[in-house]
């Protein structure tokens, strides 16, 4: 494989001239840059992508960090960052974090130790303060979780008000007996979209009835289908569920149909995200549809920015309500 040296003596000129040629310099003669050109083609010459990003002080490398890898909320999202990043020239490195900080650590030390330009992070767990202290120096966005009244700039939607339009969905087709599967309220998202339940019910006069409310620890399926059995064991039993994930409205569906009621007959369900398997149920699942792959196009076009030392402010994206056999029939 030819080197630069080999390509400078080709096209007659110095080493330094083929180097901003390469860079894409203005200051290189339109007749000089053809000339190295030519000698590149010629011996079919590759330049060192870590040779110019060392020279550079860059690594085109941005770490993506999402808490479970399994969860396919994440997969249009990270699909959205990828081809803004590799339309940039940039590569991602999905970080599992489990949210565990020591796991986060490690790779808070890529972007220290400059083995990565930046970082998206969409892990609701994520050690906010570690992650401020690492904002001050370096480029972080964070994307769909955030931190209130933190410096980083955000891409997200409005769960608050997402949540309330589902609730109200269910009021308005005559449900007042709504039950909310939520997860742990530690997480904004958690507290914003019970908020959004509590809102809906109020306006329209509904007591608030606490037994009707759980928490679950995690949004997988299995969690979903832990709440139901514990709903569907109440006394006075709900006509319909809020769900603040698709997932977990998923696991409610399954054991809703296993107990050989009918879903929206005996109970309606509305879930949240959007994911492919929500078209995929039976019956099909009404839901609030966030812009995923969107949201991570934007998030990686202000990574990037930011990375490149330009301002960037927060985004908060449309979602829509998006309604389903779950609850029509």
């Amino acid at each position: 494989m030819a080197n630069i040296k080999q390509v400078a003596k080709e096209a007659g000129v110095s080493v330094a001239t083929v180097s901003r040629v390469l860079n894409g310099q203005s200051t290189v003669k339109s007749k000089t840059r053809i000339k190295v050109e030519e000698a590149i083609k010629k011996l079919n010459y590759e330049p060192s992508m870590l040779g110019r990003n060392l020279r550079n002080s860059e690594s085109r490398l941005l770490l993506v960090l999402i808490p479970k890898i399994s969860n396919p909320f994440y997969l249009e999202i990270i699909k959205g960052i990828e081809s803004t990043a590799i339309g940039k020239s940039y590569n991602i490195l999905l970080c599992e974090t489990d949210s565990n900080p020591e796991r986060e650590n490690i790779y808070f030390d890529l972007v220290r130790k400059k083995m990565a330009d930046g970082i998206i992070s969409m892990d609701p767990a994520v050690d906010m303060e570690a992650l401020t202290k690492l904002a001050k120096r370096h480029a972080i966005i964070q994307c769909s979780e955030y931190a209130e009244n933190s410096l980083i700039p955000y891409v997200t939607i409005d769960s608050e008000e997402a949540a309330y339009r589902a609730v109200k969905h269910l009021i308005k087709i005559g449900h007042t007996k709504i039950a909310l599967i939520n997860s742990d309220e530690k997480y904004l998202y958690a507290r914003q979209r019970k908020m959004g339940y509590l809102k809906a019910l109020k306006e329209h006069g509904i007591t608030v009835n606490d037994d009707y409310i759980y928490h679950t620890q995690q949004l997988g399926f299995e969690y979903g289908q832990q709440a139901m059995k514990k709903i569907l064991n109440l006394k006075d039993r709900p006509t319909a569920i809020f769900a603040v994930s698709d997932l977990l409205a998923i696991g409610a569906l399954k054991e809703i149909n296993a107990n050989g009621l009918h879903v929206p007959n005996d109970i309606a369900i509305v879930g949240f995200d959007k994911i492919d398997f929500s078209n995929m149920t039976h019956p099909t699942l009404t839901t609030i549809a966030q812009p995923m792959y969107k949201m991570g196009k934007i998030a990686a076009e202000m990574l990037i920015n930011k990375i490149q030392g330009k301002e960037v402010e927060s985004v908060i994206l449309d979602h829509e309500l998006v309604i389903r056999e779950s609850t029509s029939g």
